[in-house]
């Protein structure tokens, strides 16, 4: 059998592109296809596979400013010949989905999202955007949107990384998904002994949704010692809002990650994530995790046990997170949160994502009724 692998664009390690690596270990001999390919941002495991990518990633600018060709991308995935796959796994969280394949091929779908910037936050990225990209969005969004809802319809079995995320596929795409839970590399992580540590962390891509800001002022405020790692549009901004107790080290390979994991007070998460596997990482290393209280977060802290909810994504709820946290920060238990986070393992993923793809074969297998 042989397995195509669809990912959205590869230029770094984030949450999407772990999937993709447990995928990568699923289906050794799979190939990969992408818009744009930095092939030194990737892990041993996911560059060493043959790597195809479309003509984005020969336009300008492509591998820093990829997002700015957004609108190629459908056109771009249509022209990828995937007739030679009998099994095509698409990886959705930027465009991955719209490829066409055989009639015969069966097409699972592994959503990280519907494309946020499209749907759910199109406001926000149209309210941080300059005049001429804003006039942009709005002539090129209605086109966008249909094609995303059309091209769902190629897919055969979806699969979300959240019950907040199939809600969003039911509502966009009214389309049916079953919930997989991504993997975490437990093994990468050590947990601590003890509660304590000397920082508060933010991890991930700096970009506007992700409201990394919030814990930039809340600290930058209280005082307290913060450590950003990631790259991304936003960083200037933040730079300039910070305080000299907010350290910003760029981005970090994983070895350092896990590092600063175990070293950190608490991870501050104050985005509304469709899952968002760095809260786990924090478990993973007996850290607790501040988030706020939408979104994926729900499914993976567990409010006073794993570690506190903020109700509100202000710089003053994270204040106050911050603050009760250091009356309570004792009663976190640094084993009890690696137990939690060993519950999503990279073993229960690969079971329950190879039963979807049973499941999904299964089904078409079966003859069409005739009406």
């Amino acid at each position: 059998m042989r397995v195509a692998l669809v990912h959205y664009w590869l230029v770094g390690m984030a949450g999407g592109e772990r999937v993709l690596e447990a995928l990568c270990r699923m289906y050794p001999q799979a190939d990969i296809f992408t818009h744009v390919l930095d092939r030194r941002a990737l892990s041993p495991d996911i560059a060493g596979h043959h790597i195809e990518t479309t003509f984005i990633n020969r336009l300008p600018g492509s591998r820093k400013q990829y997002q700015r060709y957004l609108p190629l991308m459908p056109l771009a995935l249509e022209q990828l010949d995937l007739t030679g796959y009998d099994l095509v796994i698409s990886s959705e969280s930027g465009p991955a989905k719209g490829v066409i394949t055989r009639a015969d091929s069966l097409h699972v779908c592994y959503c990280h999202t519907p494309m946020r910037y499209l749907w759910d936050t199109w406001p926000d990225y149209m309210a941080s955007a300059g005049a001429l990209t804003r006039l942009g969005m709005r002539l090129l969004l209605p086109g966008l949107r249909r094609w995303d809802l059309a091209s769902s319809f190629r897919v055969d079995h979806f699969v979300a990384n959240s019950r907040t995320v199939a809600r969003r596929i039911r509502k966009h795409w009214r389309r049916e998904a079953a919930v997989v839970y991504p993997p975490v590399n437990i093994a990468a992580f050590t947990a601590r002994e003890r509660p304590g540590g000397e920082f508060y962390l933010c991890l991930g891509r700096l970009t506007h949704y992700k409201r990394v800001d919030l814990a930039v002022k809340a600290c930058s405020r209280l005082n307290r010692p913060l450590v950003v790692v990631g790259k991304g549009e936003a960083l200037k901004t933040l730079q300039a809002e910070a305080a000299p107790c907010v350290r910003f080290l760029g981005r970090q390979d994983d070895v350092a990650v896990a590092d600063l994991l175990a070293r950190s007070k608490a991870l501050l998460f104050p985005g509304e994530e469709d899952f968002g596997i760095v809260p786990l990482e924090a478990a993973a290393s007996g850290t607790p995790v501040l988030a706020y209280g939408r979104g994926g977060a729900t499914e993976t802290v567990c409010d006073g046990v794993t570690g506190l909810f903020f109700t509100e994504q202000s710089a003053e709820a994270v204040e106050s997170a911050i603050l009760e946290f250091e009356r309570r920060e004792r009663d976190f238990d640094p084993q009890l949160l690696r137990r939690h986070a060993e519950s999503f393992g990279e073993e229960r993923f690969r079971q329950e994502f190879a039963r979807q793809v049973e499941l999904a074969r299964t089904a078409q297998s079966r003859p069409p009724e005739i009406q």
